[in-house]
């Protein structure tokens, strides 16, 4: 941008002046003008008759053509001239007038440069041209905007905002056309995070003002950032709402004060998503596009030292589990204190004392899991603990949901610490807590269950029928890794009946259990009703795959082409049934059956007419 690399200019002239005299005036002045054009003078060190040449022949020879196909910057022998090309962006015509302080008997020079290539440059007798110099531009006529009052302030405040120099915009008094012009400073002289203050709450409030206006948002804590050997300070805010972990890690760099870029990657970790920096550095070097810095063994140790102070602030809070910034960052951003927790063993066992976890118990930590039962169960899928937790629930089995981002990696190397007993939950840690049946009641329905079990057998699945709580649930599909594995074995070398085939075999344990497990419930009283059906009644083979369909959609799982061919075949076939004159099945036992009397109503007599 044409503003920053004047800017740029200006202040590499003045801190080369100060070289020679430390007492001379730091002064920038932007000045637009209502024609569109904008003046742009320092107090720097000037140029001589020499040194114009020197410096800026080359910006004679290079075109704005140059400039939009990435040519020519590279044959400049200063950042003086490339700044000065810079504004061919939105100037045909540049003009600058110079005086040096290093030879204070050299004349002042003046030179014109065209976007065409073609330049004057020449000596002025004027001695009333003061040191330092002024460039002048008029823009172009599809880029007068970029030349007006309040663009100039926002680009200067934008770019300039943290220089040491005395920057200001000549802006026009409110009032309209006469009511006169006034100096708008848009630089300050200390660094926010530098300034000194009363207290530590003057601080923060002065740190989150300047996350408003730098960053948009107010933060949920500042942390203080401070690496020496990089010459960087600064300030990491930390987000007040939680984002993805794939939201990016765009912060605000500024280079000597001067900014290089809002949007600059890989400062932080990938762990540190809930955190964007303003920082300053003197040490760590732009890339040729002045837009990110580059990467050198500089700016790797820049981001291992930031990653630590970031990390302790984290440890800090966390330690403090009973503060209302804990509470705070806990709540707002437990996905990434997730993601550290993944990679770090302190962390880690933080998260397990003070981060909640979606149980069959409600959101509790893993250590009142540990604490209450001795071990942590867990799913590693959402669908297994949906499938599962009403049972479980029921059971008196407490079952983690780790089916969400981090949370199965998170238990896994739990596992490893010391003093955790961590497991994935198997299939049957569920099925034997149920209740079996009554021997009297298992002879009963024995045919009808091994008919049901044919059914479902083709959908690679089992047949058991137990009794349990809560009643309201007519079935539950039960699935564990081992069974999604073997599942998924079996289902490759059915396809791939060729050698890749029989290589997936030689890794199956040679077992043809199935991979699911429809556990069906004999105190619910649609289940009960369906097992007084003959093993051989279409209706029980309908009910069977109605009650398998149900259980797949009560563990949340999508309704797959498979599954949705079995509901409509069971509903064909209880259509079926129902209008082919047969009584259909009454699902709410507690009232009689059309054919029925009511216990306390005498048989009605057929042959009566209504009254």
């Amino acid at each position: 941008m044409y503003v920053r690399e004047l800017l740029q200019n200006g202040v590499d002239a003045i801190t080369a002046r100060r070289a020679l005299d430390p007492d001379a005036p730091a002064r920038v002045r932007l000045r637009p003008g209502p024609d569109g054009s904008l003046e742009v003078t320092d107090t720097g060190i000037g140029l001589t008759f020499a040194q114009a040449q020197e410096l800026l022949a080359t910006v004679g020879r290079s075109s704005k053509r140059d400039l939009d196909l990435g040519l020519g910057r590279e044959e400049f022998l200063g950042q003086f001239g490339i700044g000065l090309l810079s504004a061919f962006m939105v100037a045909d015509e540049i003009e600058l007038v110079s005086r040096s302080a290093a030879d204070p008997l050299a004349p002042p020079v003046r030179w014109v440069g065209h976007a065409d290539g073609r330049y004057d440059l020449e000596v002025l007798a004027d001695d009333d041209v003061p040191v330092g110099s002024t460039v002048r531009l008029r823009a172009r006529r599809d880029a007068e905007h970029w030349l007006a009052a309040e663009t100039v302030v926002a680009l200067a405040e934008e770019f300039g905002g943290l220089l040491p120099v005395d920057v200001a915009v000549q802006v026009p008094l409110p009032g309209g056309e006469g009511s006169g012009t006034a100096w708008r400073r848009v630089s300050e002289p200390t660094l926010p995070w530098h300034r000194t203050f009363p207290d530590e709450g003057a601080r923060e409030s002065a740190l989150a003002a300047h996350c408003e206006r730098a960053l948009g948002f107010t933060p949920l804590a500042s942390i203080e950032l401070d690496v020496p050997v990089a010459g960087l300070s600064g300030v990491a805010f930390v987000l007040p709402t939680a984002v993805p972990a794939g939201a990016g890690r765009k912060h605000r760099v500024y280079v000597k004060r001067m900014l290089l870029g809002s949007h600059v990657d890989d400062l932080l970790p990938e762990w540190a998503f809930f955190v964007r920096c303003v920082v300053d550095t003197s040490v760590l070097r732009p890339t040729a596009s002045r837009e990110q810095l580059y990467v050198d063994d500089a700016l790797l140790a820049t981001q291992e030292a930031l990653a630590a102070q970031v990390r302790e602030w984290t440890i800090r809070t966390l330690s403090s589990s009973s503060s209302v910034r804990s509470r705070e960052l806990v709540g707002t951003h437990h996905l990434a204190l997730r993601s550290l927790a993944v990679v770090d063993d302190e962390v880690l066992d933080l998260v397990a004392k003070v981060l909640p976890f979606e149980t069959t118990d409600g959101a509790v930590t893993l250590a009142d899991v540990r604490d209450a039962h001795g071990e942590v169960l867990y799913t590693s899928r959402v669908e297994d603990f949906r499938r599962v937790a009403p049972v479980a629930r029921a059971q008196g089995i407490t079952v983690v949901n780790a089916g969400y981002v981090y949370d199965d990696d998170l238990l896994a190397r739990l596992a490893r610490r010391p003093g955790w007993r961590v497991r994935e939950l198997r299939a049957q840690d569920v099925a034997q807590v149920l209740a079996p049946l009554e021997p009297l009641r298992e002879l009963e329905v024995l045919d009808q269950l091994q008919a049901a079990a044919a059914v479902v057998r083709p959908l690679d699945c089992d047949l058991v029928v137990r009794s349990f709580e809560p009643a309201e649930v007519p079935a539950v599909l039960l699935e564990d890794r081992d069974g999604q594995y073997r599942g998924e074995v079996r289902r490759t070398v059915a396809a791939e009946p060729d050698l890749w085939g029989g290589i997936l075999a030689g890794f199956a344990d040679g077992s043809d259990e199935p991979a699911r497990r429809l556990v069906v419930n004999d105190a619910n009283p649609t289940v009960r009703l369906l097992l007084t059906a003959r093993p051989d009644d279409p209706v029980l083979a309908a009910g069977i795959r109605s009650l398998y369909v149900t259980a797949v959609l009560l563990a949340g799982e999508p309704l797959r082409a498979r599954e949705a061919a079995v509901m409509n075949d069971a509903m064909a076939a209880l259509l079926a049934a129902g209008l082919s004159g047969r009584t259909p099945i009454d699902l709410s036992p507690d009232e009689p059956a059309p054919d029925e009397p009511a216990p306390d109503e005498p048989a009605r007599d057929e042959t009566q007419e209504d009254v």
